[in-house]
């Protein structure tokens, strides 16, 4: 026995209780009440919560975009996760013309193997068939374990997006291989119609950039999307869903039996169209842009009925002085916000106050990322699995600022932020990397995670 967590009250996506848990050689190898301490470290949760990890499924890593990189590297990135109770993330390698998805995962595991401090695993965004090898290669990427491939309906001129035909071979392809196909749904030719619009006006504050693509546009995308992947019978995935027709459109697809999950986030959860007539309204940009009350209320609804799936941050900030390159022309603003550190607390807070169940925080932000994308080891505090444990004190007091942060970014849209509880310590496969506001983990202790194909 290497560690025994003691007298927390135990977290799952449908049970709590008081118990004890044992910890030997990264597993959780015994729950229940007087276990055998000869040998093993103690640590006392009386009065606290003992959760899973949560499992960040969307971030951006040192991802280059917008004629810069994210500010967070592999090692500031999972820092900040570690310090939030996230003991897994997703990164996005990015596929291009020319390049195979094997070759494009290994260069970024190079990258991340000797930084990250937690956990990881990767989706594979495709942007190129490459005249259909890269199909060819879907079979021996999942069984490498990227089980994932994300597209782009946007981002036309920076060769990321693809059309529905090559969408809709994805989809396929994926269905075969026992992979998912992940989707950001936006209509690009209805956002630079209005960007063009806009720019000929000499209206360009952070404003326009949420008018050149307000509800319609993402719910456009979502709803062809939702369309051919049931006519296809395709497992699909939407990212970050922030609009209230899209949203519906995939519920009532779920509701029907077709094979469709819905992502959202914490800032489109928090935060209204209206942070965008700021001053400091560029700071919130990222696409989907935060939507109206109207979009927002939906998501809520559909968190507490169960529609969606999963909470996950596309994390991916950058500097002010780059969000400010867009000062006077929104088109010019790196698209990107922070959230890997705020994920847990906040929507741990936000169970706090009664919005929803501890334990459909648990559900939305460990155990259905773990399931959706095979991660048989991760997900739950169960015996056999990894001990990925977030020790929660539901009484402490906390305010965000970029100060008590553990990223590389100097602000976030978070400054400010009052919670009620906060995570106190993060053990990632039993090892202890997060402690009372302060980072203990190694840079290099996270491993690849291996995840297991749908078939």
């Amino acid at each position: 026995m290497d560690l025994i967590i003691k007298n927390g009250m135990i977290i799952t996506s449908s049970e709590a209780y008081v118990a004890d848990i044992a910890i030997k050689d990264g597993k959780i190898i015994a729950i229940g009440t007087d276990l055998e301490e000869k040998g093993a470290k103690v640590v006392d949760a009386k009065g606290k919560m003992i959760l899973p990890g949560a499992i960040d499924v969307h971030t951006h890593l040192a991802m280059p975009f917008g004629g810069t990189v994210s500010s967070d590297s592999y090692l500031s990135g999972t820092r900040a996760a570690a310090c939030g109770g996230v003991t897994t993330v997703f990164d996005y390698p990015m596929q291009r013309k020319g390049s195979g998805i094997l070759e494009t995962v290994k260069g970024r595991r190079e990258m991340a193997d000797t930084e990250v401090c937690v956990d990881y695993a990767f989706h594979c965004i495709i942007t190129d068939l490459n005249d259909g090898k890269i199909l060819d290669e879907f079979e021996e990427a999942v069984n490498y374990g990227i089980t994932s491939f994300k597209c782009f309906f946007v981002y036309k001129k920076e060769g990321m997006m693809v059309d529905d035909a090559t969408f809709t071979k994805i989809l396929l392809k994926a269905k075969e291989t026992g992979a998912i196909t992940n989707l950001h749904a936006e209509n690009p030719d209805l956002i630079d119609l209005n960007i063009e619009k806009f720019l000929k006006e000499g209206k360009t504050s952070a404003w326009y950039h949420y008018l050149s693509r307000p509800e319609y546009v993402e719910a456009e995308a979502d709803k062809r999307a939702v369309h051919i992947a049931k006519s296809v019978d395709a497992p699909l995935y939407i990212v970050h869903m922030a609009d209230k027709e899209g949203l519906e459109a995939a519920v009532e697809a779920k509701m029907d039996g077709h094979d469709i999950y819905i992502e959202t986030c914490p800032q489109y959860l928090e935060f209204t169209s209206e942070v965008y007539k700021r001053e400091d309204g560029r700071n919130f940009v990222c696409s989907p842009p935060i939507k109206g009350q109207e979009s927002q209320d939906a998501l809520w609804k559909a968190i507490n009925t169960g529609a969606i799936d999963t909470v996950a941050t596309d994390h991916c900030p950058f500097q002010s002085y780059e969000k400010d390159w867009g000062k006077d022309d929104f088109t010019k603003i790196p698209n990107g916000c922070a959230g890997v550190e705020n994920l847990y607390p906040y929507m741990l807070s936000k169970a706090n106050e009664g919005k929803l169940s501890f334990n459909r925080v648990v559900e939305l932000c460990s155990t259905n990322p773990a399931k959706i994308f095979g991660c048989a080891q991760k997900g739950s505090i169960t015996v056999g699995k990894d001990a990925d444990i977030v020790i929660y004190d539901p009484e402490k007091e906390f305010t965000i600022s970029v100060d008590n942060m553990h990223s590389d970014y100097d602000h976030t849209i978070w400054e400010g932020k009052k919670l009620k509880g906060y995570p106190v310590q993060t053990y990632v496969r039993g090892a202890l990397v997060y402690d009372n506001g302060d980072f203990v983990g190694t840079p290099g202790f996270g491993k690849f995670v291996k995840r297991v194909g749908r078939k």
